[in-house]
C-alpha cells in the first residue's frame, strides 16, 4: 500500500466515524510525507544517490566557505603589512634615513 492509498482511506475512515484526533493526526502525518516525496521527486531528489549528492554540496559549501574565510585573511594580512611598510618608509623618510638607503 502506497502513500495515497493510505491517505484514501484514512480520509474515507474520517468520513465514516468522524474525525478524532488520531485520525487527523494520522492523516497529516500521511499527507506530509506524501508532499514530501513529491517535492523531492520534483527536484530530482528522490533516487537513491540524493543522500550522497547533498553530502557531497554540503562538502562543497564547507569548502567554499574556507576559502573565502582564508581569502579575507589573506587580503587583511596584506592590507596591514602595506600600511606598517608605508609608515616605516614614512618614518625613515622623516628621519631622514631615505638618503642612506637610495
Amino acid at each position: 500500500m502506497n502513500n495515497e492509498d493510505m491517505l484514501a482511506r484514512l480520509v474515507a475512515q474520517a468520513e465514516n466515524e468522524g474525525g478524532d484526533l488520531v485520525t487527523l493526526r494520522a492523516i497529516v502525518e500521511e499527507a506530509s510525507d506524501l508532499g514530501a516525496a513529491r517535492v523531492l521527486d520534483r527536484l530530482g531528489l528522490s533516487d537513491e544517490t540524493a543522500q550522497d549528492d547533498f553530502a557531497e554540496l554540503r562538502e562543497l559549501l564547507r569548502a567554499w566557505r574556507d576559502a573565502k574565510a582564508s581569502a579575507w585573511k589573506a587580503a587583511i594580512q596584506w592590507a596591514v603589512r602595506g600600511v606598517l611598510a608605508m609608515l616605516l618608509i614614512g618614518i625613515a623618510v622623516r628621519l631622514g634615513l631615505w638618503d642612506w638607503i637610495a
